[in-house]
C-alpha cells in the first residue's frame, strides 16, 4: 500500500484529500504546519508528499529545498491557494517539486497528478511494453507500431502521449498532466500543443479520425483512451 503525507494547514482540504486517498486504498499521514510536516517527512518512509506552499512554522518552499539538501526524494506535489508568476513556479520545482496544482483543484485531478507522480516514480518492470487495439499494435519499447500491415511513425513524445493514455485507459486525463507527464517542465508547451498532437496520433490509428473511437475527447476536461 503506497503512503502519502498531506501537508496542508486548511483543515477541510486535509480532511477532504486524506479521505479521497483512502478511498482509493492510499495509506495517508498528515500534518497541519510545517515543521510538524517536515518531522514526518524525515521520519516516516512516504512515497509521495502534497505540500501546500503557505503553511505556519516552516514554508513549502522551505520543506521542499531542505529535504532536498538532506537528500531525501520522496515526490513532492507542490499546493498553494495563490497566483503564482511562472518563475515562482519554476522555482519551486527546480527546489526539487515534481508537480504543481493550484487551488482550487479537483479531486479527481488531484489523484491523477499523484497516480502519474507515482507511476513515473515507480520500478519500471510494471510498464507497458506491448499493446494492441484494433488492428493496431504497438512496441513501446522498441518504439515501434503497425497498423495492419502498414508500419506507423510516431515520435518520441507521440509515443509518450500514447503510452500515458493506454496506461491509464478508461481515465480522463487533463491537459496540465500530460504536459507535466510527457513534456516535464524543462521544455514547457501550452495545452495547445496536445490538441494539436492528439490530433495528429488520430491520423495515424483511427479508421475515421474525425470520428474517433480510441482517443476520445472530454470537453472542459481532457482525454481518455478507449480500447
Amino acid at each position: 500500500m503506497k503512503k502519502i503525507l498531506i501537508i496542508e494547514d486548511d483543515d477541510a482540504l486535509r480532511v477532504t484529500l486524506s479521505a479521497a486517498l483512502e478511498v482509493e486504498n492510499f495509506e495517508v499521514l498528515s500534518a497541519s504546519d510545517g515543521e510538524k510536516g517536515f518531522s514526518l517527512a524525515c521520519q516516516e518512509k512516504v512515497d509521495l508528499i502534497a505540500l501546500d506552499l503557505v503553511l505556519p512554522l516552516k514554508t513549502g518552499m522551505e520543506i521542499c529545498k531542505e529535504l532536498r539538501k538532506k537528500n531525501i526524494l520522496t515526490p513532492i506535489i507542490m499546493m498553494t491557494g495563490q497566483k503564482q508568476e511562472e518563475l515562482d513556479k519554476v522555482l519551486g520545482l527546480e527546489l526539487g517539486a515534481d508537480d504543481y496544482l493550484l487551488k482550487p483543484f479537483g479531486i479527481k485531478e488531484f489523484l491523477a497528478r499523484i497516480n502519474a507522480i507515482l507511476r513515473r516514480t515507480s520500478p519500471k518492470e510494471s510498464e507497458i511494453e506491448e499493446y494492441a487495439f484494433g488492428d493496431v499494435m504497438i512496441n513501446f519499447k522498441k518504439q515501434t507500431a503497425k497498423k495492419g500491415d502498414a508500419d506507423i511513425s510516431f515520435t518520441s513524445k507521440e509515443f509518450g502521449l500514447l503510452k500515458l493514455l493506454i496506461t491509464l485507459e478508461g481515465e480522463v486525463i487533463s491537459r496540465d498532466t500530460i504536459l507535466n507527464v510527457v513534456w516535464g517542465y524543462d521544455n514547457y508547451p501550452t495545452t495547445r500543443t496536445i490538441d494539436t498532437f492528439v490530433h495528429n496520433i488520430r491520423k495515424k490509428i483511427e479508421d475515421d479520425p474525425s470520428n474517433p473511437v480510441h482517443i476520445l475527447t472530454i470537453p472542459w476536461s481532457g482525454y481518455k483512451f478507449k480500447k
